[in-house]
């Protein structure tokens, strides 16, 4: 009986995590710090802003992690960005 409980409070808690996630929209940014030239992808829906300020927007909001990753990694092969 234990195990099951514990499998439904696991189960439960997957579900609550997938709908939160799915229900909203997390527009990403990748930025460019100045002083190594590091980019990293942003989330927008993050309350704060990325510290220290020595960071520029480097790109156009995306709709999805993964278009960021692949945004930052046509940057990087074209040295636009380091790592």
């Amino acid at each position: 009986m234990r195990r099951f409980s514990v499998l439904c409070a696991a189960s439960l808690a997957v579900s609550a995590f997938a709908a939160t996630t799915s229900a909203q929209a997390n527009p990403y940014h990748l930025i460019r710090w100045s002083d190594t030239g590091f980019c990293q992808i942003w989330d927008e829906s993050v309350p704060v802003a990325p510290w220290p300020a020595n960071f520029t927007v480097v790109s156009k909001q995306l709709p999805t992690f993964a278009d960021a990753l692949n945004r930052k990694d046509g940057m990087v092969h074209a040295g636009k960005c380091a790592f």
